[in-house]
Formats: structure tokens, sequence, C-alpha cells
């Protein structure tokens, strides 16, 4: 399944770590990952959320305020029952937990560029495989997966495609244009409007749109922690000045947001 990323040659287990026939060789962290992003794939020094983002992002959603998004992420997730599936841009793992959890007998795996999210996301559920990788140079056999997630992430969509073998399907989950409105409109004088369906035209062939939906609800965040861990978690924590910033934070009444997400599920022919 794991495939060398310098040489796209087959991965096998050796000691504490894995090697390619042509002697490329990835010791296992301590924590359990294994850290297959070479330095020459590499656009920083440290690439990915930086831990402070990790950290915003872990408190917030371990906190329960996005629940219900991870909920249904599971509960398609197993409606498509595969034997083997990928979370790629995992972050610190929330959602790849859930995903576990669903798919209790498939062999799963996650990967996430930033070394401060997998540190932190393998210690959830160590039976998955945990990585770190390029979501452009994934470190997985072409035509290995029945499933794939991309929660929030960016997506590589011909990797996506590379990786699925046919009749598997990828599921995209991202905010809608309504997404966190009251809070936008709190932090800018003009809020950005954008379409939710743009990444429709980055579909490559041989892949369809087979289910779409929406999920929305209402969230109240009284403490001002959490609402600091949201901004922190989102481009909003560098977009907006850090005076709106602070308003929104020590607010004296909570702030209550609409949650929008879309799901949309496409399966390669």
């Amino acid at each position: 399944m794991l495939a060398c990323p310098l040489c796209s040659a087959p991965l096998t287990a050796v000691d504490n770590g894995v090697a390619c026939p042509a002697g490329h060789r990835f010791d296992r962290a301590r924590q359990g990952y294994l850290n297959l992003l070479p330095v020459q794939h590499k656009n920083s020094r440290d690439p990915g959320d930086n831990l402070a983002m990790v950290e915003a992002r872990r408190d917030f959603l371990n906190a329960g305020h996005y629940a219900p998004v991870a909920k249904r992420l599971a509960e398609l997730a197993a409606e498509r029952a595969p034997a083997r599936w990928v979370d790629i841009g995992c972050g610190e793992g929330y959602y790849t937990a859930q995903i576990a959890d669903a798919l209790p007998h498939a062999d799963g795996y996650a990967l996430d560029i930033s070394k401060e999210a997998v540190k932190r996301a393998c210690k959830r559920t160590p039976a998955l495989t945990w990585l770190i990788a390029s979501m452009a140079r994934v470190p997985l056999a072409s035509g290995s997966c029945q499933f794939l997630a991309s929660v929030f992430s960016p997506l590589d969509w011909e990797e996506a495609k590379r990786l699925l073998s046919p009749g598997g399907g990828l599921m995209k989950v991202g905010p809608t244009s309504g997404h966190l409105m009251e809070l936008r409109e709190r932090l800018y004088d003009e809020v950005r409007e954008y379409t939710d369906d743009k990444h429709l035209a980055l579909v490559p062939d041989g892949m369809s749109l087979a289910h779409s939906e929406t999920l929305e609800f209402t969230l109240s965040l009284a403490e001002p922690q959490d609402r600091a861990n949201l901004l922190a978690m989102t481009p909003h924590g560098w977009r907006a000045s850090a005076e709106r910033r602070a308003q929104v934070i020590e607010a004296a009444e909570p702030l209550v947001v609409t949650v929008s997400m879309r799901y949309d599920y496409f399966v390669l022919q």
C-alpha cells in the first residue's frame, strides 16, 4: 500500500520503519507516525499549519462545536463501506477519528503536511497509519483506495483520481458561502463573496458528482476562549484586524453563528 516518496517503489516494514528495494528508508517516530515528506518536497522549513493553529483547532473541535459535521461525515463514510480509506489533509485528526469509528473493519490511512498536526493526530487512533506527506505526492499505491475524505483541505484532484479504484469515491467537505456569516460581518466592512460550487470545474475527466448535500446549524459561543480558538483556526485569525478580532473575543454577549457545510461525493467510473 505505501509507496516510496522518492522512487514510488513499494515500501515494506523493516525494524522500526519502512524501506523500498532501492534502499530508501523511513523510520517511525516515537509517536507512531511515518514521515514520508522528503526535504526536497517541502516548500518551507515547516510546511502546513503551525502549532498555534493546530492547538486552537484541536481545542475547538474537542469541545464538540462541530460534532454534527463529523457525525454526518462518518455516516456518509459508513454508507460507502470501503475496504481501504484515506483522509487527505487530516489536520489534528478529529474528523479522521470519527471516520475510523464508523469503519472499524476497514484499513485506514491519514496524512497531512504539517508535522505538528500529525504528531497530535496519531494519538487519537493509534491503529491507523499516520503519515506526514504531501497532498500533491501521496505516498500510496495507485488504485488502492475505495474512499477518500478531504475536509477543509486543499486537494490535488489528479492525485485523488490516481488513488481511487474504479467505483471508489472522494468525499469533499467544505464551507458554503453562508458559513460563519455573522462572524464575517463583524470582522469586515465588506464581506467577501464566493460561490459554493467553484470546485466542480476542477473535477477531472472520469470522475463525476454522485451526491451533494448541505448541513446547517446554529452555534452559540459564550466563552471568550472558544471564540479565540475559532478565529485562530480560520483565515480570519490573520485576515481581520487585531481590533475587530479583540471585539469578537471580548464581547459580553455570546457569538451566535451559522455553521454551513457542503458534502460532495465524486465517484471514479
